[in-house]
């Protein structure tokens, strides 16, 4: 056996293993230290599908007050500068902002959109009619997810593309370094500035959107401000990189999609699949309030805990043949837009979105490929998925 086989298992979350492929590495750390302590960082990390469970329902034990990702949890500072955003907050304050905005989530408001939706799916993919070699991330999964989040927040159309060029470099990391680039402060300072500057437009000029519907609830522009970035971030990159993810998964695994061929009603089901086999979103960031044990081993209180969702999703524990990509898995209860009472708000409209972006997908491209070699991945804090999936498609 090789001394590399049996060095300790090393989890980086900002390393280029994690942002290309960190699935071995969840296997060893669900196996070998499902109670991680990364000493460079300075965080614990729970793997296992169980244990993330559990943590993600006990917010009184693992809060969310002291941020969301690796630079913000290890920041002594961090509390006292996070904005007023719903996902920094713990009940009973969570519980008043959630109530505030639910409504614009429930199951006929969602279904309601599925025009929206399809009609932008449309747009963006009838731009790319005739081409034999399309970027399906870059020019239709990128774009298409920000203009209905923006639009039901009120954003003006001329504006909704540079709502998603300020989240993607706030959420840019290089690798080894857990800090925001200088770049990403910039844009982090340039969104808050316009959605303060756009909630106070609505105060003077109310619409039929979300952020007038905010102010009207009695928030401060800058709440009002937190919740339209938050919404616009989580409302983008989760389907962008989900759509993306799936792209690779079908052209990797004909045989799934020959099921999507077959009958488009498989669908919901696979993205699902999609959703546990590649989580757009691979961690939530939490503090440990109290000293708890796991396995035999103590997180300490005031401590930084990682909830490695993405490597729960591929636990064998919980799943048969966790590597395997099918979409005709049974649905299980899924961690992959979070759980508890930071369940994405938003995790209806990005199954809308998902869905309605491979229909129409399935009947524009049904015969596709993809160039392995222009696939680019990003680099950012918690997020997963490609910049650029390449295709190609026949004549």
């Amino acid at each position: 056996m090789s001394n590399a086989a049996l060095a300790p298992v090393e989890f980086d979350p900002l390393s280029e293993t994690f942002f290309d492929d960190p699935y071995e590495v969840y296997r060893r750390l669900r196996d070998e230290a499902p109670v991680y302590y990364n000493r460079h960082y300075g965080f614990w990390a729970l793997s296992r599908y169980h244990d993330v469970l559990a943590a993600h329902r006990d917010w009184q034990t693992f809060s969310s007050t002291h941020g969301a990702t690796i630079d913000q949890l290890t920041d002594p500072q961090a509390e006292q500068v996070l904005s007023a955003s719903i996902i920094f907050m713990d009940p009973p304050e969570h519980d008043r902002m959630r109530r505030l905005v639910s409504r614009v989530f429930t199951p006929k408001a969602i279904a309601d959109l599925e025009p929206l939706v399809r009609g932008l799916v449309a747009k963006y993919l009838d731009r790319l009619v005739g081409e034999r070699r399309v970027d399906l991330l870059a020019d239709f999964a990128a774009p298409f997810p920000v203009e209905v989040i923006s639009a039901m927040l009120g954003v003006p159309e001329g504006d909704r593309q540079q709502i998603r060029h300020w989240t993607d470099a706030m959420l840019s990391r290089e690798p080894g370094n857990p800090k925001p680039t200088r770049e990403s402060m910039e844009a982090a300072m340039y969104q808050a500035a316009y959605l303060y500057e756009l909630a106070r437009e609505k105060r003077r000029n109310p619409a039929d959107d979300m952020l007038s519907g905010l102010v009207a609830t009695g928030l401060s522009d800058e709440e009002v401000a937190g919740f339209g970035g938050l919404l616009a971030a989580a409302g983008s990159e989760t389907v962008t990189k989900l759509i993306g993810n799936g792209i690779v998964c079908f052209d990797r695994n004909p045989s799934e999609w020959a099921k999507i061929l077959d009958d488009p009603g498989t669908l919901p089901l696979a993205v699902e699949e999609i959703l546990r086999y590649w989580a757009p979103s691979q961690y939530q960031g939490r503090w440990s309030t109290v000293a708890t044990e796991w396995h035999g081993v103590e997180i300490p209180a005031e401590a930084p805990v990682v909830l490695v969702t993405g490597a729960a999703s591929r636990d064998e524990r919980m799943y048969p043949d966790p590597d395997r990509f099918d979409i005709s898995r049974p649905l299980s209860l899924s961690l992959g837009f979070g759980h508890g009472i930071h369940t994405c708000l938003g995790a209806a409209l990005a199954r809308l979105e998902s869905r309605v972006a491979f229909e129409e997908i399935r009947t524009r491209y049904p015969r596709y490929s993809v160039d392995e070699s222009g696939l680019r991945r990003v680099h950012m804090s918690n997020v997963a998925g490609f910049s650029n999936v390449p295709v190609e498609v026949p004549a």
